[in-house]
């Protein structure tokens, strides 16, 4: 028995007419309600998960927002492009953000190591001492964090493209085995 049938988790998502249904998502139904934003295919996935990996850096909430508006600009699945931006959560982001400052001071030609001793939660100046620590690893990070991005909306890309076409492969010689049966 497949736990995991396409059917069964389809049931289990609701329809555009139920999210559009709701008095806070109705407004915004004559901007959302059109084919290309709920539709699936091969490149849609690939191009949603690239939108959602590369705005899933994005600063705190504003993540799902800028998924939300790149999605929409680029009419791919909002759905997808939204979920996938839960990569980063409070165990992901600061190893994130780390690799991006490290790519960013390497890109600058910067000292590694100079900014990254963090303020030490004892005594009371800890939020002014974590203004000037940010400040200081700020070139980097604002370098750092749309290339570290951009390396996984690509890589993103073609994982998602290779994983669609090794499942429709597999479908493929799964069917012609049924059928030589």
């Amino acid at each position: 028995m497949n736990l995991f049938k396409r059917t069964s988790f389809r049931k289990k998502l609701p329809k555009r007419e139920q999210i559009f249904a709701s008095r806070f998502t109705k407004p915004f139904a004559p901007m959302f309600d059109k084919h290309y934003f709920w539709t699936l295919n091969r490149r849609q996935a690939a191009v949603s998960a690239s939108v959602g990996l590369f705005c899933g850096l994005m600063p705190g909430p504003t993540q799902m927002l800028s998924a939300l508006i790149v999605a929409y600009f680029l009419r791919t699945n909002l759905p997808v492009a939204l979920f996938t931006t839960l990569y980063t959560n409070p165990l992901t982001y600061m190893p994130l953000y780390y690799l991006a400052y490290k790519i960013g001071a390497l890109i600058l030609g910067l000292d590694q190591n100079a900014a990254l001793v963090f303020p030490s939660w004892d005594g009371g100046h800890f939020l002014s001492e974590s203004w000037t620590w940010l400040v200081g690893a700020g070139k980097p990070l604002l370098v750092g964090v749309p290339v570290l991005g951009t390396i996984l909306a690509v890589a993103g890309y073609f994982a998602v493209l290779g994983l669609w076409r090794l499942r429709t492969t597999r479908l493929w010689h799964k069917r012609k085995a049924d059928r030589a049966q």
